[in-house]
Formats: structure tokens, C-alpha cells, sequence
């Protein structure tokens, strides 16, 4: 990209309906927040006046709402600080995902509103030079503290109501109780008598005793409506715009012990409220063959037991116990085991299997869309709703011919994580593999003679029946021979010798000298030269890999050697599905 017109692009547009409004401001947003580059000052602005005017057609929770969205990278100081001003629920979410760093956070913090400025204390990711700064400027946690009764008279405004509601809290009329009617008792609590003159009065009762403290809210909010400032207006945090905090992060291992009874009764500070109290002796499917139970009832060092936590997320799952039981110096009494706990490790073909899984469930959400460009190119190129330039129709060309290469690539991928899982097997069948190997060889050696490079092959003249459908078996040989001959420079001499024995078929190919200097070729490190036998748009190590994965799923290998690369394939035998001789004899006598 040589010129970045994308926020240019953006302003050119008007937003006439809401939805339009909403994505445009996404837009702008996603634009503004990246760091700040060089660029027009007047366009910078004149996105920042876009914004506003959405602002005022967006309403404030929808706005808050997308600003707090994943995804968002508030890396510009700039849009932060424009958000830092902006309505307390926006500010809220737009300071809970900034991305600043020290020093940008440093400069900006003084600039900032006193409100904004007390959202930042709630995060725990701040550098170091921003904790230092909102020290400074003595931003402290907004949670308060329980106050005393004292202290609801502090910060107001009028001295006069201050002096009267205080003495209203140290006086209260006392609540006479009597064998009345209700109806006598409630009016008597609504209008009491004046007390005399000369009446001692009552101790002020503390706001503990019973009922006294709900008088006492009663009398604040009594309080706040007849100074017409009411309870609604008080500034809050604005919550709704930051997300939860953060789940626990799982334990790996803990150390334990328990009492006589098998119960957990000590474990490491930060996992000790999540597990004391647990009963490990206990089996868990009434059979009786559960191991930490089983070494428990024999006072016996337990070793591996498995065990299953539940509760919260930072310890519920497979554990492996290892313990020791303890006993008493003097007495020898048992009173409990001492050990460990620690993360069941999956199975390596578990791990395999769920990496494969999210790969191929992700070749399936690319596949979506690299089809539907295939699809519009391919009627654009083939003129279907209309003539069309033929710079156009070259253009389309070009993209259903990448696209192409694109879906390719997906589904050699998609090949090799199910090879390598077991998901698939190769079809079955009958294949001459030395005479697909001798078509295939002449067919690329018009390839390499305008490079003055050759294949120097020795093949067996007889055939090598292989128990494999004959396409599995042309796949597999054009993968092999086609990413040599990929790799192959120029004046190069690649020798090939294929030979039967012990039921084996065994395909010798020296290594070209681009795949030689590889320390493995089967990563996708490994490259080949620009040729025009392509090895697949992931490299020669990637097709050399798939086509590993192709011969072990044959029962087969495809190994390095040295300088060479050797594919062994095993053949197909009587057992296996080939007529012996005696067979045909007999089918032909009858």
C-alpha cells in the first residue's frame, strides 16, 4: 500500500440511517485508534468533527456499547483522550481497553478529567510510569470506606441545615410504646407530644440498635429531597461498560495434607480456601478400586493416583496425587498424609487430535470466503450479467486463479491434519507404482531440459504392485517427484533408482542441493527455487511432510538418509489381495 486512503475513503461516505451511523463510527474508531502516523492534520480532524456529529445521532448506551467491543485498539493518546472526555460509561470503556505505553501514558494522565482519571486505578495493567503518575496525583481507589455517623455531616454546603439536620441525628424523639390501638400508636409516632421544659433527654440511641439505622437512612433521604438534590443525580461508576475481571489463572500443582480421616486440612496459601475440606478418601464410583482410597485404607505411600477436583475454575479438572502418610513419633498413630498435587498431562494424541480439530474447523471458516471471491471473479471473467472490459476480465482471471491456489493449499492442509490423526485412510486398491514412476519422470524431465538438469533414473523392469487405489499412488509419486524437480537447479543431475525387495518397494532420490543444505526437510522452512513445477504454495517442506504423512498411512515411510530421500512402500502380496501363481492355475484348468 503506497498511499493510505482508508480514512479518506471513510469521510467520503455519509451516514444517512442509524445502522449506517453505527458502522461508520466503528470505522472512524478502528481508523483513529491505531498509533499516531504521519498524515493531513485537516483529515484528522475532520474525522474527529464525524465523530461528533454521530455522537450526538448515536445514543450514549449504544456508543459505550461499542466502544466497549473486543477488538478495539485504542493505541492513539489523541482518541484517548477525546473518549477520556466523553460521557462517564464511554470513558469507562474506552480507559479499561487503551494500550498505551509508559511514557504515552505518562504525558497523558495530567490531561485528563479528575473522573477518568479514578477509572484508571481500577485497572492492574498499567506500566509502571502510569501507576506512578496517577500516585502522584493522588488517584486513589474509588471504593469508599463504611463511614461513621459523624462523618454523613462532612462536605455540605449549607452550615445552617448542616446545624439542624446534626442536631435532628443527636436528639431523636423517643418512640413511646403503649397497649394502645394501632391506629392510637401510629398517630402518636407521626405527631409526637412536645417534650417539657425542664425534661431530661434521652440518650441518643446508636445507630446499631434495632430499627435505629433505617431511621436513619430514612432521615438522609428526607434530607437530600428537601435540598431538591436528589439521589439519582449522584455521579456512579459506570460498570456496565467494563467488563468482568479476569478469571483465576489455573493451578498447575499445590502441595496438601489431611487429617486421619482423609480430609484436606492444609494446603498452599492460594489454593487453600478452594480445597480444604475436601475428602480424598472417599471412592468416587462405590467400587472400591479408587486409588488414593485404596492406599489410604492400607496406610501406604500412594503414587499417581488420579483424581478429579471440582469447584472453581483455577482447580477443577484432572489431578495426579502423590503422599505419604504420617504417623507419630512416639506412638506411631496415624493422623493424616502429606503430598502433592499436579496437573494430569493430556495424551500427546489428544493434544494432536484438538489441534487438528480447531485447524480444520478453521479451513472451514476460510473457505467461505475465498469461494465467494472465486465465485464473483468467475462470473465478472465469464461475463455473465453483461460484457465486461477485457482489463476486467483479465483482472478476474487472476483472482479465481489464486483463489484457486488458495482453496488448494486448504485442502492439502486439511489432508495432513487428517493424515496425521488417523481421521482418514488412503483408498485401496491395485497400482503399478514403478510404471507411474516412469511416466511421471519423462513427463518432468521436458520440465528441467531447458535448466540443463535431468532426472538419471534406474528403474526396476518389473512391476511393483502396490495395495493402493492408483490415483492415492499418482498423488503420492507426483508429490515426491515434483518437489525434487522443483528443487532442482540448474546443470543438476538428480539420480533415481527404484528397486523391489522383501515386499518392499524402496524409491532412492538424491536430494537436490537446495534441499541438502536443509537441516530438515520436512519443515516449512525448507524452500525451493522459483520453477515452474510448483511444490504447493506452502514450500517443499510442507509437501514433503504430506507426503510422509501419505506413505505412513500406506504403512509405508518417507525418510532422509544423508543426502538422499528414500520412500519405501510395502507391496501387495497374496495375503493382501494378489492371485498367487497357484491361483491362476487353477482358474485356468477350471
Amino acid at each position: 500500500m503506497h498511499f493510505d486512503d482508508r480514512l479518506a475513503t471513510v469521510l467520503r461516505l455519509r451516514a444517512a440511517g442509524e445502522r449506517a451511523g453505527k458502522t461508520q463510527f466503528r470505522q472512524l474508531i478502528d481508523l483513529l485508534g491505531e498509533r499516531p502516523q504521519a498524515g493531513d492534520p485537516a483529515l484528522k480532524a475532520a474525522a474527529y468533527l464525524r465523530l461528533i456529529a454521530l455522537a450526538e445521532k448515536i445514543p450514549v448506551e449504544e456508543r459505550a456499547k461499542i466502544v466497549g467491543e473486543t477488538g478495539w485498539r485504542f493505541r492513539n493518546p489523541e482518541l484517548v483522550k477525546w473518549f477520556g472526555e466523553a460521557h462517564p460509561s464511554i470513558a469507562a470503556a474506552a480507559l479499561y481497553r487503551a494500550e498505551l505505553s509508559g511514557e504515552e501514558w505518562e504525558a497523558l494522565i495530567p490531561k485528563l478529567p479528575i473522573r477518568a482519571r479514578g477509572f484508571l486505578r481500577h485497572r492492574r495493567d498499567l506500566p509502571e510510569k502510569a501507576v506512578r503518575v496517577l500516585d502522584q496525583l493522588g488517584v486513589q481507589d474509588r471504593a469508599l470506606p463504611l463511614p461513621d455517623v459523624l462523618e454523613l455531616l462532612v462536605e455540605t454546603e449549607d452550615e445552617d441545615e448542616d446545624k439542624d439536620f446534626a442536631r435532628s441525628l443527636e436528639a431523636p424523639e423517643p418512640l413511646v410504646l403503649s397497649a394502645a390501638s394501632d391506629t392510637e400508636a401510629d398517630d402518636r409516632v407521626s405527631h409526637p407530644e412536645p417534650a417539657p421544659a425542664d425534661a431530661v433527654p434521652a440518650a441518643p440511641r446508636s445507630p446499631t440498635d434495632s430499627g435505629g439505622i433505617r431511621a436513619l437512612v430514612d432521615r438522609i433521604e428526607a434530607y437530600k429531597r428537601n435540598r431538591g438534590s436528589p439521589a439519582d443525580d449522584a455521579p456512579s461508576l459506570p460498570l456496565s461498560g467494563l467488563d468482568q475481571p479476569a478469571p483465576r489463572k489455573p493451578v498447575e500443582s499445590f502441595s496438601f495434607g489431611t487429617d486421619a480421616e482423609g480430609k484436606i486440612d492444609w494446603a498452599d496459601p492460594e489454593v487453600a480456601p478452594m480445597v480444604i475440606g475436601t475428602a480424598l478418601a472417599q471412592r468416587r464410583d462405590g467400587t472400591g478400586d479408587d486409588a488414593f482410597a485404596a492406599g489410604f485404607l492400607n496406610r501406604r505411600p500412594i503414587r499417581a493416583a488420579a483424581i478429579v477436583l471440582g469447584g472453581s475454575d483455577a482447580i477443577a479438572g484432572d489431578w495426579i496425587v502423590d503422599a505419604a502418610p504420617r504417623f507419630t513419633r512416639g506412638e506411631g498413630r496415624f493422623y493424616g498424609y502429606v503430598g502433592r498435587f499436579r496437573r494430569a498431562v493430556e495424551a500427546g494424541d489428544d493434544l494432536r487430535q484438538r489441534s487438528a480439530d480447531r485447524l480444520r474447523q478453521l479451513l472451514h471458516e476460510l473457505r467461505t470466503p475465498v469461494n465467494a471471491m472465486q465465485g464473483y471473479a468467475e462470473v465478472i471473467q465469464q461475463q455473465v450479467f453483461g460484457p465486461t472490459p477485457h482489463e476486467y476480465r483479465a483482472l478476474a482471471a487472476s483472482i479465481a486463479g489464486d483463489s484457486a491456489r488458495i482453496l488448494a493449499g486448504f485442502d492439502e492442509l486439511d489432508r495432513l491434519a487428517k493424515l496425521e490423526t488417523g481421521a482418514i485412510e488412503l483408498d485401496s486398491g491395485t497400482a503399478d507404482f514403478a510404471a507411474i514412476a516412469r511416466a511421471q519422470i519423462a513427463q518432468l524431465q521436458s520440465v528441467l531440459s531447458p535448466r540443463v538438469a535431468r532426472f538419471d533414473a534406474e528403474l526396476a523392469a518389473q512391476a511393483a504392485l502396490l495395495p493402493l487405489a492408483e490415483r492415492e499412488a499418482e498423488m503420492l509419486a507426483w508429490r515426491v517427484l515434483a518437489t525434487l524437480a522443483g528443487a532442482t537447479g540448474a546443470g543438476e543431475t538428480i539420480k533415481l533408482d527404484l528397486r523391489t525387495e522383501n515386499d518392499q518397494a524402496a524409491l532412492r532420490a538424491q536430494l537436490p542441493a537446495s534441499l541438502a543444505a536443509a537441516e530438515d526437510i520436512f519443515s516449512s522452512e525448507a524452500r525451493s527455487g522459483g520453477s515452474t513445477v510448483s511444490s504447493g504454495i506452502f514450500g517443499a517442506g510442507f509437501s514433503l511432510r504430506l507426503a510422509r504423512a501419505e506413505a505412513r498411512a500406506a504403512g509405508g515411510e518417507l525418510s532422509r538418509d544423508g543426502g538422499w530421500l528414500i520412500l519405501s512402500l510395502p507391496l501387495l502380496t497374496s495375503e493382501k489381495g494378489l492371485p498367487s501363481p497357484m491361483d491362476e492355475r487353477g482358474r485356468a484348468a477350471g
